[in-house]
C-alpha cells in the first residue's frame, strides 16, 4: 500500500494528514505555534516553530499507524502566504519570517508606486495599489532597516520554500507561492520588471518550480527528525489559498469557495489571467493549468477566539471550550437576524480585500444599553458575511463571473448557524463537503499524488470529497440583510480617514 503525508500549515498551526492511495485519510495530527507581535502593526513567527511541529505532527501521526514507513511514498506542504525568510547561503535564517498580516511597510509600498509615476499609475498598470502589508515592500523595508541581513541574504524563502529547503536542502519557489512576490501568470516567471524598477532585484529570488514538481528527497537529518525515510519524495506543494480550493472541489473553469478558518477569503477558478481589480488578486492555482481569482478577509476565526476570552472568560474559567462554543451558539441563534442593528466589522488587522487598508480597525457600530453579549456574537458572525459579500460583488462586477452558489470549508463551516448566516446574507447557496476541516491538508495530499502519478489529475479529488449539505437564503430576511449591508459599506467610507489619521503614525516604527 502506498500512503501520502499532507501539511496544512496556517497562521496558528500545522494540521497534518496521511492518506492512502483512494484519498482515504488513515491518520491525522495538529501541532500549535505562537505569533510574535514586536511592535503595533507588526507580525512575526520563528521560522523553526514551522519545523518543530512538522515534527512533532509527523512523529504523532507514524506512532499511529500499523503501516511501514517504506509505505510513506511522498509529501507536499500547503503553507500560509506572503512569507519573507532570509536565509544565507549555508541555509541560516537570519531574520524571523514577517507574517503575510504584517503591515510595517506603508511608507515603502508608497515609494515602490512612485518608482511607476504614483498610485495612479501604478493602479493603472497593475490593477491595484499595494500596502504595507504586500511582499515587495517588506523587502524594501528589510533592505533600508536591516542593511545587514540583507547583505548577508543569499536566498528569499516564503514558508513553503523554507520547509522544502529543511526536507532537502535545496532553495526553491514554488508558482503560487511566487505570486506574493511579483509572478507572470503568462511566462510563468519572475515580473522581472517590476523588482528591477522597485530596486529589489531578483538575485535573491529561488529558482521557481510547479507545484507537481519533484524538488527532491527527504535528507538523512531531515529523515531522522521528521521519523521517516530518506526515499520519501517531496513534491512543490502550494499556498493554502489554492490548497482549500482543490479540497473543495471547487477546481474547475468558474467554480468557487468559500474559506473559513483564522482568516476568510473567497475563491474562483478560471483559465484566464486578468489584472488585480479592488483588492482581488490573479494568482496561479495549485493545478499548474488554472489560475485563481481570490479576494482575503485577514482576519476571521481569530476574531471568534477574541470574542470568547473576552466575552466568555468567566465560563472559559470554569467549562470546557467545547461548552462555550456551544453557550456562544445558543446565543447566537437566540439573537434575531441583523443583532438588532448591532454591526462589527471584521477589520482587526487591517484588510486585503473588499478594501486595501493597514491602518483600518474593527468597528462595533450602533451599540445600545438593549444589546446584551449575544447580539455582539451575531453581529461578529454577520460582519464577516457581509465582507464575503462585498467581495463577492466585487468579484462578479469586476472579473464578469455569475456566482450562484459556493462550496465551503474550514473550521467555521462546522456551525450551521453561521452557514445559513452567510448564505442569507450573501443571498446565494453554500454547499458544505465531507473535508470541510481538512480541505486544505487534502489539497496538498492530492498536488503529492498528481505530482508521483498517485492520481491522472487534479479532477479526481472528486472522488474522495463530497458534498454534504446546502444552505439556502431565506428571502424573508434579505431587505434587512440588504439594508444593513450598505450600512456596513458605509462604515469603512466614512471611517477610513479617521483610521488613517490615527493610526498612521502609531503603526510606524
Amino acid at each position: 500500500m502506498s500512503y501520502y503525508l499532507a501539511y496544512d500549515v496556517g497562521t496558528s498551526s500545522v494540521k497534518a494528514i496521511l492518506v492512502d492511495k483512494q484519498g482515504n485519510i488513515t491518520a491525522s495530527s495538529i501541532a500549535d505555534y505562537p505569533l510574535y507581535m514586536p511592535h503595533p502593526g507588526w507580525v512575526e513567527q520563528v521560522p523553526s516553530d514551522y519545523w518543530n511541529a512538522i515534527c512533532k505532527a509527523t512523529k504523532d501521526i507514524v506512532t499511529q499507524n500499523i503501516i511501514q514507513i517504506s509505505e510513506i511514498k511522498a509529501l507536499a506542504f500547503s503553507t500560509q502566504a506572503m512569507g519573507i525568510i532570509p536565509m544565507d547561503k549555508e541555509g541560516n535564517v537570519l531574520h524571523n519570517n514577517i507574517s503575510w498580516i504584517d503591515g510595517r511597510a506603508e511608507e515603502y509600498a508608497v515609494k515602490a508606486m512612485r518608482k511607476f509615476g504614483g498610485k495612479k499609475i501604478f493602479k493603472a498598470i497593475v490593477g491595484v495599489e499595494i500596502t504595507g502589508k504586500d511582499v515587495i515592500p517588506k523587502l524594501l523595508w528589510l533592505k533600508d532597516k536591516k542593511p545587514a541581513i540583507w547583505n548577508q541574504t543569499y536566498k528569499i524563502l516564503d514558508v513553503n520554500g523554507y520547509l522544502k529547503f529543511k526536507c532537502t536542502q535545496k532553495m526553491v519557489a514554488e508558482w503560487s507561492g511566487a505570486c506574493s512576490y511579483a509572478f507572470n501568470l503568462k511566462s510563468k516567471n519572475w515580473e522581472n520588471l517590476f523588482f528591477k524598477v522597485t530596486g529589489v532585484g531578483i538575485d535573491k529570488l529561488p529558482q521557481l518550480v510547479k507545484s507537481t514538481d519533484l524538488v527532491g528527497t527527504l535528507t538523512e537529518e531531515a529523515a531522522r527528525e521528521l521519523g521517516l525515510g530518506t526515499h520519501v519524495k517531496v513534491y512543490g506543494g502550494c499556498d493554502d489559498t489554492q490548497a482549500a480550493a482543490v479540497g473543495t472541489t471547487a477546481i474547475h473553469e468558474g467554480e468557487a469557495h468559500i474559506y473559513t478558518g483564522t482568516s476568510a477569503w473567497v475563491g474562483v477558478m478560471t483559465k484566464s489571467a486578468p489584472k488585480f481589480k479592488n483588492g482581488i488578486f490573479s494568482l496561479q492555482s495549485a493545478d499548474p493549468k488554472m489560475n485563481f481569482i481570490v479576494g482575503i478577509t485577514e482576519s476571521a476565526g481569530v476574531n471568534t477566539e477574541w470574542i470568547l476570552e473576552t466575552f466568555y472568560s468567566k465560563e472559559l474559567k470554569s467549562m470546557g471550550k467545547t461548552e462555550v462554543f456551544a453557550l456562544m451558539e445558543k446565543e447566537l441563534n437566540s439573537t434575531p437576524e441583523g443583532a438588532d442593528y448591532l454591526m462589527m466589522t471584521p477589520w482587526f488587522l487591517g484588510e486585503r480585500c473588499p478594501v486595501s487598508t493597514t491602518t483600518t480597525r474593527s468597528t462595533l457600530f450602533n451599540l445600545t444599553h438593549q444589546h446584551q453579549r449575544g447580539h455582539i456574537v451575531r453581529a461578529h458572525f454577520e460582519g464577516i458575511a457581509h465582507n464575503l459579500k462585498w467581495s463577492i460583488s466585487n468579484i462578479e462586477k469586476d472579473f464578469k463571473f455569475k456566482i450562484s452558489s459556493l462550496k465551503i470549508t474550514g473550521g467555521g463551516s462546522k456551525n450551521e448557524t453561521w452557514m445559513q448566516i452567510i448564505a442569507d446574507i450573501t443571498n446565494r447557496e453554500i454547499i458544505t463537503t465531507s473535508q470541510a476541516i481538512n480541505a486544505g491538508a487534502i489539497g496538498a495530499a492530492v498536488v503529492a499524488m498528481v505530482g508521483d502519478n498517485a492520481l491522472k489529475s487534479f479532477s479526481d479529488v472528486k472522488q474522495v470529497v463530497s458534498e454534504t449539505k446546502s444552505f439556502h437564503p431565506r428571502k424573508e430576511h434579505l431587505s434587512l440583510y440588504n439594508e444593513l449591508h450598505q450600512a456596513y459599506q458605509s462604515i469603512y467610507y466614512r471611517l477610513k480617514g479617521t483610521y488613517q489619521s490615527i493610526n498612521q503614525k502609531r503603526f510606524e516604527l
